[in-house]
This record gives C-alpha cells, sequence and structure tokens, in this order.
C-alpha cells in the first residue's frame, strides 16, 4: 500500500500524525484524537511496503539492523514528516508526524511575554519541559525563531531529527542531526565548544552527560536552551539531580543556582471549540528562587512556584485558571487538569 497519498490527507485535515500498524486500519491523529482513515485493515505487508516507500536503501538497513528508525523527510508540496519506524510483536510498525513548513511565533502558540525576554538572554540555561507530544519543541523552535528574528547571533542546533527549519534571518543558524550530520549528542556538544555559539539548541536532554555539557555551556558564557521529559518545573528539578551521584548533588545544585534562568513546563488542553492549547508553568530564577536551588530545597520551590505569580512566574492552575477565565476552556477541563483541584476550585470561587 502507497503510504505518501495520506500525507496529503493529513495536511488537508490539520492531522498532527498517521498510525501505521498491521492488523488495524491506518487512524490520523486531530486535535489529540486518534480516528480511522477507512476501514481497510493494514496486513505487515502493506506497513513493510510503505516502510520502504519512506525509507531509501541504507535506511532500511540501518532498520533491519537495529529495529527502529527515526528520521525527517520532505514531501514537495506538503512539508516536512517525521517517521519512527519500529518492530512490536514481530512485525514493522510507523507513526509520522507533520512538521509544518511554518515556523511558529511565540504569538502564536499563545506563550508568556517572558519566553521573548527569555530567547534574547546572553547566557544561562532555560529548559523546556513536558510529556511526549506536548509541544516542547514547537515551543523551543519558535524562541529560536524569536531570537533569529530579533538579534545577530551564532546558533547552534543539535536535534534528533531536526524537525523546523531555521533560515538565516538576523542570525546564523546551523541545524546538526544526530545520525546523519554527527555520530552521536556527546560529538556534537563537544564539537560545539570550538565553534563559537552564542545560543545553543540540545534537541533532547537525555542523560548525565549531556545535562552536564548544558550546565558547562551556560557556565561558559553560551545561552542554552534545551527539552526535558518532565511532569512540571520542579520534578524537572529533581530529574536533573537524580542523573548525577549522589557526591554530586551539591555541586549540580551549585551550578544550577548559578546558571539556570527559567524552566517552562507545558500541558495541552482541549478548548470549547475542541482544539489543543497550551497551560503554560513558567518558574523564573528569580534571587529567592536561585537561593533555595543553591540549598537544594526542591519542596520550597515548589512552594515558591504557588505562590509568587507576582513575580514573573506562573504555575499550571493559574495558568488553567486564566485560560477558564478568558472562556477558552470549560470548567471540567480546567479541574481535570489542575495540579490542585482543591486550590484551583477555591480561585474560581472565592476569585484569584
Amino acid at each position: 500500500m502507497k503510504i505518501k497519498p495520506f500525507f496529503k490527507l493529513m495536511v488537508e485535515k490539520k492531522a498532527s500524525d498517521l498510525f501505521f500498524v498491521p492488523f488495524a486500519p491506518a487512524k490520523i491523529k486531530i486535535d489529540g484524537r486518534i480516528v480511522p482513515i477507512n476501514k481497510v485493515e493494514l496486513t505487515p505487508t502493506m506497513v513493510k511496503e510503505a516502510a520502504s516507500e519512506v525509507m531509501d536503501a541504507d535506511q532500511m538497513e540501518a532498520f533491519s539492523r537495529e529495529l527502529e528508525m527515526d528520521f525527517t523527510m520532505s514531501e514537495p508540496g506538503l512539508g516536512r514528516f517525521r517517521v519512527n519506524a519500529f518492530y512490536q510483536r514481530g512485525n514493522i510498525s510507523m507513526v509520522l508526524r507533520y512538521i509544518t513548513a511554518e515556523l511558529p511565533t511565540l504569538e502564536d502558540l499563545g506563550m508568556p511575554e517572558q519566553l521573548k525576554d527569555l530567547a534574547m538572554l546572553r547566557r544561562g540555561l532555560v529548559l523546556m519541559v513536558g510529556s511526549a507530544g506536548c509541544g516542547k519543541s514547537t515551543t523551543l523552535a519558535a524562541m529560536i525563531n524569536h531570537r533569529n528574528e530579533n538579534a545577530s547571533s551564532h546558533i547552534i542546533t543539535v536535534e534528533d531529527p531536526i524537525e523546523f527549519l531555521h533560515p538565516n534571518k538576523q542570525s546564523i543558524v546551523n541545524q546538526r542531526e544526530v545520525g546523519l550530520d554527527t555520530k552521536s549528542y556527546r560529538r556534537a556538544l563537544k564539537s560545539a565548544i570550538r565553534a563559537a555559539p552564542d545560543v545553543l539548541q540540545i534537541g533532547e536532554i537525555r542523560d548525565r552527560e549531556s545535562m552536564q555539557s548544558a550546565i558547562d555551556m551556560a557556565g561558559t558564557g553560551h545561552l542554552v536552551l534545551g527539552t526535558l521529559h518532565s511532569n512540571n518545573s520542579t520534578e524537572a528539578l529533581d530529574r536533573i539531580i537524580n542523573m548525577f551521584p549522589e557526591g554530586q548533588h551539591n555541586q549540580v545544585f551549585m551550578d544550577l543556582g548559578h546558571y539556570l534562568r527559567a524552566i517552562l513546563s507545558q500541558r495541552l488542553v482541549r478548548d470549547r471549540a475542541g482544539k489543543r492549547v497550551a497551560a503554560v508553568e513558567l518558574l523564573v530564577s528569580t534571587p529567592h528562587i536561585k537561593d533555595l536551588i543553591l540549598k537544594g530545597d526542591i519542596t520550597g520551590v515548589k512552594d515558591a512556584l504557588r505562590e509568587s505569580s507576582d513575580k514573573g512566574m506562573q504555575n499550571f492552575d493559574e495558568a488553567l485558571l486564566a485560560l477558564y477565565k478568558s472562556d477558552t476552556i470549560e470548567l471540567e477541563e480546567a479541574m481535570s487538569h489542575a495540579d490542585s483541584r482543591t486550590n484551583l476550585e477555591a480561585k474560581i470561587n472565592f476569585g484569584g
């Protein structure tokens, strides 16, 4: 079965993902809901043929050897697609994500104004956290785009794979894809130090080594933007610390206290029209937050975030409250995503 005709359907329906799985019809995801395209059940042979259509001979050979493959491809007239192919129960399955050709803006995404300032920082560490598929890469691309349009900088991105393409505007943007332009994150990050970047984007901080590289680069006068899988800002701090041996925890807290500038965490919630919008938590390194991190007091950071909306910060419940007050989302949608239903309900009923 040919898979490329489904690409056009994805664009027409504004679908984010296409699922090609044996023994089920092809399905697409629209605004977070997965729906079948037709009633034709895909066979393992059909999915294998589709994989052969989107991979070249070298990729098919690597896929047969590694049993998984992640890459991006371009389809003329439509845009770019991220392909994730893997084996399950002995058969090939594929998930393809549509990457819009138009670079997102922070305004389009409804991001807090503070992100523009964060994108223009001269140095420090800024992290985007959230679950898979919550839009971290899109927000990061919007920040890079803002910097590119408003500053003369050298920007290096290390991605696996490259999603959004950044043309040179006010800045020079060098985008490196792991597996295509570099052998590994480790080698790319080591090389980046010698390339005199003003801004370094790390597509995903996956381990202690990449986290240490991010901290080191931030500590030597660069702005480092990266993503991390975590539910919220304080869980992200916990995860970072636990990447390192216990004997290094105090030093990591010291480094984060000095170099961390902000952690942005986002979740996608459904608006009244059924589309998805971002609810954003923003932890900013104010003097008080910096002092708490230096002391290793993550619980104190959580308490301060809950109480510090007047200092440029915002927790998830405050973000949900703002979306509800602006009539963007339903009450139950706000409640279902709240960190504390009790606190959010009190804010709604008694003002906040």
